[in-house]
């Protein structure tokens, strides 16, 4: 595994700085789990558990590159994947519109992976900060509700700076915390990922991790950590949104 230089090479790990490697790049034939079922009748969850069955009987590490949307989605993430991956953690979130709150949740992202404890390494590495790529991608879809094609390009501009990633890094996989919130296209998610997948020449992990109750675990590890929870995604539309629900007595 080589952590991607063409990101910032300020690296963290839950034990302090890691070593950023020098492995040559390699591309491998990506595998699609759970090839030939129809979308929307794939259980995401099922899959995973049987990609996790095969690598427990293999009795191999292989390592995953995890974009994160913040601390309290990937909390969970982390301690349930970390039993089988080394991960490396991707906090790469253009759609964050605020300076502040993209320091503040990058910055909670790695003293939740200092203070947690995992059976296999966990990195952190944080992208570029360029929220005027967002704003170019949004550019004609800004009336568009929250949920829609503005967001499925969001999800997709997140996943593809991952898939390149973790495709030059010579990762075994790639996948996002995304599918863990309710309020995200989990069935989305995974078709993304399975189409950048074939493009970049790396497997995605199939993912829905709302399911065996993760999003529940991410509040309580929320809780024990004190880890700061935001109320909307991260973009303008999404704060105008929560803000719209909030005045009408509703919430997201």
């Amino acid at each position: 595994m080589m952590i991607p230089k063409v990101i910032h090479p300020i690296v963290f790990t839950h034990m302090g700085m890691y070593d950023l490697g020098r492995r040559q790049n390699m591309r491998k034939k990506p595998v699609r789990a759970g090839k030939g079922n129809t979308l929307n009748n794939r259980n995401y969850q099922r899959e995973l558990d049987n990609l996790i069955e095969n690598i427990k009987k293999e009795e191999k590490t292989p390592t995953l590159f995890l974009h994160s949307c913040c601390a309290p989605c990937s909390s969970y993430v982390l301690e349930y994947l970390s039993e089988y991956f080394e991960i490396t953690v991707f906090f790469y979130n253009p759609n964050i519109s605020f300076r502040e709150e993209y320091v503040k949740r990058a910055g909670e992202l790695r003293r939740m992976t200092e203070e947690m404890n995992f059976r296999h390494p966990v990195h952190v590495v944080e992208g570029p900060y360029e929220p005027e790529k967002f704003f170019r991608m949004a550019k004609g879809l800004e009336d568009v509700p929250e949920g829609g094609e503005r967001c499925f390009r969001c999800y997709r501009m997140r996943m593809e700076e991952a898939a390149k990633l973790a495709s030059e890094g010579n990762f075994d996989y790639f996948t996002t915390t995304l599918s863990i919130s309710p309020l995200k296209n989990a069935p989305k998610i995974n078709e993304i990922g399975e189409e950048l997948g074939e493009i970049y020449g790396v497997s995605h992990l199939p993912s829905d991790f709302k399911k065996k109750n993760g999003y529940k675990r991410s509040i309580e590890l929320s809780c024990e950590y004190g880890l700061y929870r935001q109320n909307y995604c991260g973009c303008v539309f999404s704060k105008k949104e929560q803000e719209k629900q909030r005045n009408s007595g509703k919430t997201l």
